[in-house]
């Protein structure tokens, strides 16, 4: 296997297991914790006066109960459901609903920006390996240094040239 394709690919696993752990603490406040019931047990336990609060949200529904215990159920569209829970004496708080299904939508969107700056990153790399590093080098000096030993120019060298001489009288 090649390395170049090892490493790409460890990269991508790292970065997988990143955006997991994002996902889970971020979505970590919206489970909320207790018994799934359904709506009609739901109902005949607020008319029992069991309910102390619920949290509305959506059409989910959870809540919890005068003994401490928690509940939660998903409720139809049923209009007298908040008169009926104010005649039993629940506390009501309502939120706005979460959308699930938009999650992973809104999870590529916000990834999308690291991607692209990531993407760019990758190509650069593969640009400087490819020419011998040189791909970023444009500022680079190829100016070499002279030494006595090499590269040292005298006037005896250029005795005989004419260009050399008139050069030499224009200094």
């Amino acid at each position: 296997m090649n390395a170049n394709f090892r490493n790409f690919a460890l990269w991508v696993i790292i970065g997988l297991v990143l955006i997991a752990l994002f996902n889970l603490f971020q979505n970590s406040g919206q489970r909320t914790a207790g018994q799934d019931i359904s709506y009609s047990q739901f109902l005949s336990e607020v008319d029992q006066g069991q309910v102390r609060n619920v949290v509305i949200s959506g059409q989910q529904i959870s809540g919890i109960y005068t003994n401490g215990g928690a509940f939660q159920t998903f409720a139809p569209e049923d209009p007298e459901l908040v008169k009926r829970l104010e005649d039993r004496g629940v506390s009501i708080t309502a939120k706005p609903p979460t959308e699930g299904g938009q999650s992973l939508i809104g999870m590529l969107i916000s990834w999308l920006p690291m991607f692209l700056i990531l993407a760019v990153w990758i190509f650069f790399m593969r640009q400087m390996q490819g020419t011998g590093g040189k791909a970023l080098g444009f500022g680079k000096s190829k100016a070499k240094l002279l030494t006595e030993a090499h590269g040292r120019v005298t006037f005896e060298d250029v005795a005989g040239v004419d260009e050399a001489k008139e050069d030499l009288q224009e200094i």
